[in-house]
């Protein structure tokens, strides 16, 4: 089952803002952020020059999952693996929020999300 209107909207709202405001201004062209909604999950994704592509060609690389568990109103994470598969995040596989999710990878004790 997807997210309801209001849902979306509130995750627009806080997502959004943590992708607008992730990477300094002075770097926006080099490294930005978006993200995409899809049933009960919220991907987040990197967006970069591509390297040897033409001008204002972009590629977007997704980086972190949050699937919202309705049972257990908790938010599970999970972090893009090099092979391409989604792996829970280990040091904090659930959040009780969104808020908390960005939280714990903005905090990236293990290096999965931001290096």
């Amino acid at each position: 089952m997807a997210f309801s209107i209001e849902d979306i909207g509130r995750i627009d709202r806080i997502v959004g803002d943590w992708c607008l405001h992730r990477a300094p201004p002075e770097i926006k062209q080099q490294l930005d952020h978006d993200y995409e909604i899809d049933g009960q999950a919220v991907t987040l994704i990197e967006v970069r020059p591509t390297w040897r592509g033409l001008p204002g060609e972009f590629t977007r690389l997704p980086f972190a999952k949050f699937r919202f568990v309705k049972t257990t109103g908790k938010w599970q994470i999970y972090w893009m693996r090099a092979s391409g598969k989604w792996q829970a995040y280990e040091p904090d596989p659930t959040a009780s929020s969104i808020e908390n999710a960005l939280r714990i990878i903005e905090a990236d004790t293990y290096g999965c999300f931001f290096g």
